[in-house]
């Protein structure tokens, strides 16, 4: 089924654009992560989508229109900071926000576990850390068994636990049936988390895909040694890859990613050049991302 569908949505803020007639799809079950640089328009985009923010133009649809006016409450959202009444503890704050979705039938244990906060429960909210607040605005958006949660900058602020603790509930969330979407503007954790992503750019977009076809299939190697020169001169003659000489060794660009990397070591090993440095690698999102906007600023 299609959860989400977004059409020539745009927003002016006077004689500022937002939004450049944005078009997106999410499938049920997909983790799509929106990709862009702060002012790219994801928070406009999530706040459009759940009612919050008025479009300037186009339009959106949820669920296929298959609960009408009704679908606010099959999505659970954070959008930018959670906010908690920092006196109550968690229970308490999970239980008012269930008296807003009026649902009725939810486990609080069962979601304070998931999101690795039980053992706090019956702590005040304003005790916790900034990652604990985080985990506890996830529990909210699950209250009410939502088809979709939607998630506006889950990992920003943290430190690298806090990352790694929301990165790994999100995935358990994923992995329950929920189709995901996340805000980022951190390339590394939209790789590990996203099944699919859309990036943005200025309210343009710029692509959109699976994490899988919006890589290329390029291959990177790392290829030093002691004596660069001759080894500039093996590697010119043999293929017609781009050599970008960094830190005493030459970064090379491959479009097929079967290169045999084994075999040109052995290559130079018999041709005498032995080598210092060999690492090979595929298209990381950061550097298809940097592709991608970059050819914006081209045209």
């Amino acid at each position: 089924m299609q959860v989400l569908k977004i059409n020539n949505l745009t927003k002016d803020y006077g004689r500022i654009r937002a939004l450049d007639h944005l078009n997106m799809t999410v499938e049920q079950g997909q983790i799509m992560g929106i990709l862009g640089p702060n002012g790219s328009g994801k928070t406009t985009t999530l706040g459009i989508i759940l009612g919050i923010l008025k479009q300037s133009e186009g339009d959106f649809t949820w669920f296929e229109n298959k609960y009408g006016k009704s679908h606010r409450l099959k999505i659970g959202s954070i959008l930018e900071t959670p906010n908690f009444f920092p006196y109550l503890n968690a229970l308490e704050n999970l239980d008012i926000v269930r008296q807003i979705k009026g649902s009725s039938d939810d486990n609080y244990d069962e979601l304070l576990k998931l999101v690795k906060l039980y053992g706090r429960r019956k702590s005040t909210f304003k005790t916790y850390s900034l990652g604990m607040k985080q985990r506890l605005a996830i529990a909210a958006t699950l209250i009410g068994d939502p088809e979709v949660v939607i998630f506006d900058e889950p990992t920003n602020g943290l430190d690298p636990e806090g990352i790694a603790e929301v990165r790994n509930t999100l995935q358990k969330i994923a992995s329950r049936g929920k189709t995901v979407i996340m805000a980022s503007h951190i390339l590394d954790e939209v790789e590990k988390i996203c099944s699919h992503v859309t990036i943005i750019k200025r309210g343009k977009l710029m692509a959109s895909g699976s994490i899988g076809n919006i890589l290329s299939n390029d291959l990177t190697l790392e290829i030093g040694c002691h004596d660069l020169e001759l080894l500039k001169n093996y590697l010119s003659g043999r293929t017609d890859i781009r050599l970008d000489h960094q830190n005493d060794k030459f970064i090379t660009c491959l479009a097929d990613e079967q290169f045999d990397v084994a075999q040109l070591n052995f290559d130079l090993h018999t041709k005498n050049i032995p080598l210092t440095h060999l690492v090979a690698r595929k298209t990381r999102l950061e550097e298809e991302f940097l592709t991608i906007t970059s050819a914006q600023n081209r045209n």
